[in-house]
Formats: C-alpha cells, structure tokens, sequence
C-alpha cells in the first residue's frame, strides 16, 4: 500500500502535505484551470476530506518506475455516490508534482462542485494563512 494512501486513510493532514512538492500542480475534476502550489493543493485536499464521505480507495495501480500511481475510490458527496481516481506522479525527491483527480458520474461531479464552492472561502482563508498573511 502506497504511503499516500496510508495517510489519506489514517487523515494524516501533516504527512499528506509534507508529501506534496512545492511546485505541485493540482487539477481538480470540476475546475477548468488547475491550481498550482502546495499550499492550495494542501488546502484543496483538506477542503474534501469535509465533503466526502464514506471515502474508501479500491485499488492502487502503479507504473512500472514507481513514479506514477493511481488510486481508485469510492465516496458520497451528499446523497451521490462517486467513483474516482486521484493520479499521482512523483518527482525525483519522491514527492508529489503533479496530482489529478477525475470522478464519475456527472450528477456526482456536479454535486463535488457544488460541495466544494461553498469551501473555498475557507480554503482561501488556509491558503492565506499559509503563506503568512
């Protein structure tokens, strides 16, 4: 099992994050621009775990170089059940830079959007205070 998918699991926030690169690049499955950075990659991550519930990964597939790995699961957003799948790639420090998530079906993702809007201001709030302002 994947170190990620341990602390995901576990809701270790601090190790999740202590995984991501500085420079990682999130693109979200609702947002057309991805978001770059580890503060909002961290903040974007927190914001889920609010949103998901009864979250489960179900399979971990890995590439062949260990760089690349991609984690399937299943979660509810409200009354929709989801299935998605977060792909990771890893630089050559072993961290995350780069970490897309898709998920299906559309009334699904629809409802992933709605849920999440109403966390960004929070989320802008945690980006902020990350940065010290």
């Amino acid at each position: 099992m994947h170190s990620f998918r341990k602390a995901v699991e576990a809701g270790d926030f601090a190790a999740i994050e202590e995984m991501l690169a500085e420079d990682v690049v999130f693109t979200s499955p609702v947002a057309f621009k991805p978001y770059p950075g580890k503060a909002i990659t961290a903040a974007i991550l927190r914001g889920v775990s609010r949103v998901f519930t009864d979250f489960r990964y179900v399979r971990e597939i890995a590439g062949a170089d260990g760089r690349d790995h991609a984690l399937v699961f299943e979660a509810k957003v409200g009354d929709k059940q989801l299935t998605g799948c977060d792909f990771l790639h890893f630089d050559e420090d072993g961290r995350i830079d780069d970490f897309m998530v898709m998920v299906r079906p559309l009334t699904a993702a629809q409802a992933l959007s709605e849920a999440m809007g109403a966390q960004f201001e929070r989320i802008s709030r945690e980006v902020a205070e990350a940065a010290g302002a």
